[in-house]
């Protein structure tokens, strides 16, 4: 009775006083917050992109069930409420989403620990046709939902545009979402993740057929100090190809073949001139 007395009295003298309290009451203790640490940030440090493989009604069942989840899911065809697209938030941004699986990227692992994750309703590979695969678009209503939302949490958490990734970026051994049709380019011209740049791309091709074989372990090296998790042995195997190919649906999604060529080189070179040696 006493310790009611004592809160009622302060909301009183505050609400009299006009103050704000900086006193939160946790039930069994009060918390007093009119402190603030200036060395903090936010425990986000990485954006994951994917697509779901299924529609809007099944992509809520599943990703509200058991076995995964994540922070968000931006439908196909959103609804538009008072001029504005509809995202479902399906896991508060400070708590765990299971979407990323075992993964890496520039070193770090356990990326569900640091990571927000967007599903978009897309299925991905819808067939093939002349002996590749058919990728389903992202339509336009989507994309300008998707930038609305990406751009608004790398605001909110100082995200960095190499930390804005796919999926298979940060798995490329075991996923390839969220696909080679993926808006990179448009969410890079909204301020939203990394992008080469044309003229830069250009000087470091210097003149070669972009096609051109390059030296495999020179690719392997600039992509590992990139963020991607790859051997450093010049080895084109499987693993590697694998890589490069999501590297290639990343930046370069006219070809993602998974080879060393010219041209993957000098974006590769690029990127690094432009966010990691700067």
């Amino acid at each position: 009775m006493k310790r009611a007395f004592t809160v009622a009295a302060t909301i009183l003298a505050c609400t009299l006083t006009a103050c704000t309290t900086t006193q939160i009451d946790r039930g069994t203790y009060l918390a007093d917050t009119q402190h603030h640490a200036k060395n903090a940030d936010s425990r986000i440090r990485f954006l994951v992109m994917h697509y779901t493989e299924i529609d809007e009604a099944r992509s809520i069942e599943v990703l509200t069930g058991d076995q995964v989840s994540v922070h968000y899911i931006v439908p196909d065809a959103p609804r538009v409420e008072h001029g504005e697209p509809v995202v479902y938030q399906l896991v508060p941004e400070d708590k765990r989403a299971w979407h990323a699986g075992v993964s890496s990227w520039q070193g770090a692992t356990e990326l569900n620990a640091s990571s927000i994750g967007i599903e978009n309703v897309n299925l991905g590979p819808i067939g093939e046709q002349g002996g590749e695969k058919k990728w389903q678009p992202y339509p336009p209503a989507q994309i300008d939902a998707l930038i609305r939302l990406s751009r608004d949490i790398v605001a909110r958490h100082h995200i960095p545009p190499t930390r804005v990734v796919g999926h298979s970026d940060i798995a490329p051994q075991r996923k390839i979402d969220p696909g080679p049709l993926f808006p990179w380019r448009a969410l890079y011209d909204a301020g939203v993740g990394a992008w080469p740049d044309a003229d830069a791309v250009a000087a470091h091709l210097a003149g070669r057929d972009p096609n051109a074989p390059s030296d495999v372990r020179a690719l392997q090296e600039k992509l590992k100090r990139y963020g991607y998790d790859v051997a450093t042995d010049g080895v084109l195997d499987d693993k590697t190809r694998r890589v490069f190919s999501a590297f290639q649906m990343h930046f370069r999604p006219s070809n993602y073949a998974g080879d060393a060529d010219a041209e993957s080189d000098a974006i590769a070179q690029a990127l690094l001139d432009k966010y990691i040696d700067n």
